[in-house]
């Protein structure tokens, strides 16, 4: 009986140990997207989402498909770094959905020149494992 304990314990704490893990591993993508928005390199940005035509961004302009089309609206809006300005994150709720999804709910901000004004809102993302590794499949930020 207590090795069937043990072993119950051990699988619990183990199965712990992993949400912590991968949950760790979407904070630290958050993170680096953070520097790389902030060194102007919308490209590296990019890097954590799933490079797919099936990759969803919703804005407030509508839904958008494929990350190619993705870029190409960031890098449209952005055009430099003074429109870009200093990105935050603050990750509201993380939670992992299943062995493979993970979401994140938060706000965004953009510290940018007085001229141009500062810029906040909201973000819902689905991390999800595409070939062991965590990438976002659909970004609905507003």
């Amino acid at each position: 009986m207590k090795k069937i304990i043990y072993l119950i314990l051990l699988l619990t704490f183990s199965g712990f140990s992993q949400v912590n893990t991968d949950i760790e591993t979407i904070k630290r993508k958050m993170a680096i997207q953070e520097d790389c928005w902030n060194k102007g390199d919308i490209e590296a940005f990019m890097s954590p989402y799933w490079k797919s035509d099936s990759l969803t961004f919703t804005g407030k302009n509508g839904i958008n498909k494929g990350w190619q089309t993705t870029l190409d609206n960031y890098l449209t809006s952005y055009p430099d770094k003074k429109q870009m300005g200093e990105l935050a994150f603050t990750n509201i709720s993380i939670n992992k959905i299943d062995q493979n999804t993970i979401t994140v709910l938060g706000r965004w901000s953009l510290l940018r020149a007085e001229d141009l004004g500062d810029l906040t809102g909201y973000y819902s993302l689905i991390w999800q494992k595409k070939n062991n590794v965590w990438v976002i499949i659909a970004d609905h930020s507003s």
